[in-house]
């Protein structure tokens, strides 16, 4: 687990907010914890190694 937070907000329709929180609470889960297992999968998907980024340098913009 990482030693670190950063918030991170996301707007969400209240519909798909409240299955969401739903849907968690059935699998015994936070909506954080499933949060952070999407973006880890995500990241792994795009072969990102981000344990060795430079938390002091800006993110990348297109």
């Amino acid at each position: 687990m990482e030693s670190k937070t950063a918030r991170f907000t996301v707007l969400l329709d209240p519909r798909k907010k409240k299955a969401f929180e739903t849907l968690c609470a059935e699998q015994d889960l936070t909506p954080s914890q499933v949060v952070r297992q999407l973006i880890r999968g995500y990241l792994e998907e795009h072969d990102v190694d981000f344990t060795q980024l430079d938390l002091d340098e800006p993110a990348k913009k297109d």
